[in-house]
């Protein structure tokens, strides 16, 4: 039997496979795209603005009253919002541009606390090129297509395969530190470490039980903030380095995602990469 699909969760589908429509077309003809730089690996293109175009104008259209957080274009709407809509027109941009066929576009609706907080309702991740729409809702499970997701139920860590973002030339200084002990710690333990390049992807695959876990420092709202809910609607856990539930509030996110077998094993390794932990438990962490 198909899931039943929401107003909220259709409106987001909508949006995703409109705009992947010239995604699609831009991408078989990658090499005519004019392209800016931003800074050192973080590009912009005309594919970026059209996308994420298209979809500001059809959720605002279904949703007049909701805010935006969109990669490109920044915050808009109520300071004070109830609703507001995080969006990555395309997640992957250096795969994209380079003929990857690994990218998506990633759209989260966020529902204000009565705390002041957040935290995520709805999530669509979409890779037009692999025709694969994940999505969720809170409280009604993760799915890919029509199919229902369950993180992956690995225990044991040596059989186990992670995903990660691996820091390049616009990273500063100070985190390549964190990731360098981590990489260290984790690499004897593991069954492998990938780096595919789109975060959203990344954690749609921990939903998916493709990966087994992921964890990555300073990545922005709009890249994790719907992989976050898919994963938990999977079954799966998603926390900051120190294990508080991370629902991408703030312009740099810490993540660690995985599997209730171990998110806490990947847990502690992350955060003693931090500086978290003294370098006895660290070295125990390593054995």
């Amino acid at each position: 039997m198909s899931p039943r699909l929401s107003p909220q969760i259709t409106v987001m589908q909508n949006a995703a496979q409109k705009a992947s429509k010239r995604l699609l077309r831009d991408f078989n003809e990658v090499e005519q795209l004019q392209v800016s730089i931003k800074g050192p690996s973080d590009f912009v293109s005309q594919a970026d603005l059209r996308a994420e175009a298209t979809i500001r104008e059809e959720l605002a259209r279904a949703r007049p009253g909701f805010a935006f957080l969109m990669e490109e274009s920044g915050s808009s709407g109520s300071a004070n919002w109830a609703w507001r809509w995080v969006v990555d027109p395309l997640d992957g941009t250096t795969n994209f541009l380079h003929g990857m066929p690994h990218w998506a576009i990633s759209i989260a609706l966020q529902k204000r606390l009565p705390d002041g907080g957040a935290e995520v309702a709805a999530a669509v991740v979409y890779n037009p090129a692999a025709n694969e729409m994940f999505w969720a809702e809170k409280g009604a499970g993760a799915y890919l297509n029509e199919r229902r997701l369950r993180v992956s139920a690995r225990r044991d860590i040596s059989e186990a395969v992670f995903a990660t973002g691996i820091p390049f030339a616009a990273i500063p200084a100070q985190r390549r530190l964190p990731f360098a002990r981590t990489l260290g710690a984790l690499m004897p333990q593991v069954a492998g470490i990938r780096r595919f390049g789109a975060a959203a992807l990344d954690l749609a695959w921990v939903a998916a039980g493709r990966f087994d876990g992921y964890w990555e420092l300073g990545v922005k709202p709009w890249d994790v903030a719907a992989g976050l809910l898919l994963v938990r609607e999977a079954g799966g856990y998603a926390t900051d380095p120190y294990g508080q539930e991370q629902n991408a509030m703030d312009m740099e996110c810490n993540v660690v995602a995985a599997n209730t077998a171990l998110h806490e094993k990947l847990r502690e390794v992350v955060e003693y990469g931090m500086g978290g932990q003294t370098a006895a438990a660290g070295a125990e962490l390593a054995t």
